[in-house]
C-alpha cells in the first residue's frame, strides 16, 4: 500500500557475494513485480561505478550517499556551499573498462555545536531522480532510508531466541519477525485506521501490543498447560 514500509525480499549473504551481485538480484526482483519503484534508497556501501551502471541500465531513479574518493570529490567536500556537480566512477571487470557519469548533490548544513562540534557539515549524494531539484531535495529524500533501520529494531521484538548454528534456521527466524511486521502494517492500516476524509486516523497500535496478542491467541490455539496438577496434596517436604 502507498507510504506504508514492507519488507519484499531477504537474502542471505554467501561467500564471494558483492554488493553489485545483490543488488542485482534484487533489481530483478522488483522487475518481476507488478509495483511501481519511485526511487531506490541505497547506503554508501553501494557508491561504485557497478552499483550505479545497474540502476541506471534499470532506469530506476536512485540516492546514494558517497564516499570521499579522489582528490575532487574532497575538495568539493571541504568548502563551497551547497550546489551540483557532475562527477563520474570509472569501473574495471575482465580487463574492459566503463566511465559512468552521474550528478552529485553536495547539501551544506551548519553544525550549531551538534556534537561537539561548529562550522559547516557537507553532505554528498549520488542522485538521479525527476522530484529532486536541489541538494536539500536529496537529503530529504535520504532519510527516508532511515525507516529500514527502525525495521530493523521492532524485528528484534518478535525473533526467535536460538542458540543453533544453522544459518537456514536463523535465517527462517529473521523472515518471520519480519513478516509479521508486514502483517502488523497491514490490519493497522486496514482495520484499526478509521477512514475520515482527507485521509484515515491511525488509532495507536504498537507492535508490541500485536505481538502480545499473537502469543496470548497461540496459547489458547495450542492448549499450553500453565498448571500441573497435582494427584494428591503435597507432603511435609513441601511446607517450611
Amino acid at each position: 500500500m502507498k507510504n506504508k514500509r514492507y519488507t519484499l525480499a531477504v537474502r542471505r549473504l554467501e561467500d564471494g557475494d558483492t554488493d553489485s551481485s545483490v543488488l542485482a538480484e534484487f533489481l530483478g526482483v522488483l522487475d518481476g513485480l507488478d509495483t511501481e519503484v519511485k526511487a531506490v534508497y541505497l547506503d554508501r556501501g553501494f557508491y561504485d561505478s557497478k552499483c550505479l551502471t545497474l540502476l541506471q541500465a534499470h532506469n530506476y531513479a536512485y540516492v546514494v550517499p558517497i564516499i570521499r574518493w579522489g582528490e575532487t570529490i574532497q575538495q568539493e567536500l571541504s568548502g563551497g556551499w551547497s550546489r551540483v556537480i557532475q562527477h563520474d566512477l570509472t569501473g574495471k571487470l575482465d580487463g574492459h573498462s566503463w566511465t559512468v557519469e552521474f550528478p552529485i548533490y553536495i547539501d551544506c548544513t551548519y553544525l550549531n555545536g551538534r556534537y561537539d562540534e561548529h562550522g559547516v557539515a557537507r553532505h554528498g549524494y549520488a542522485a538521479d531522480a525527476p522530484f529532486i531539484d536541489s541538494p536539500r531535495d536529496a537529503r530529504y529524500h535520504y532519510t527516508k532510508r532511515f525507516g529500514i533501520e527502525a525495521t530493523y529494531r521492532l524485528s528484534e521484538q518478535s525473533i526467535a531466541t536460538t542458540t543453533t548454528q544453522n544459518p537456514v534456521v536463523r535465517l527462517l527466524y529473521v523472515v518471520v519477525s519480519l513478516l509479521l511486521q508486514n502483517v502488523w502494517r497491514y490490519l493497522h492500516w486496514e482495520y484499526v485506521a478509521t477512514p475520515r476524509r482527507g485521509g484515515r486516523r491511525l488509532w495507536s497500535w504498537s507492535f508490541k501490543e500485536f505481538i502480545k496478542m499473537l502469543c496470548r491467541a497461540a496459547w489458547t490455539a495450542l492448549a499450553v498447560r500453565r498448571v500441573v496438577p497435582a494427584n494428591r496434596p503435597p507432603d511435609d517436604r513441601f511446607h517450611r
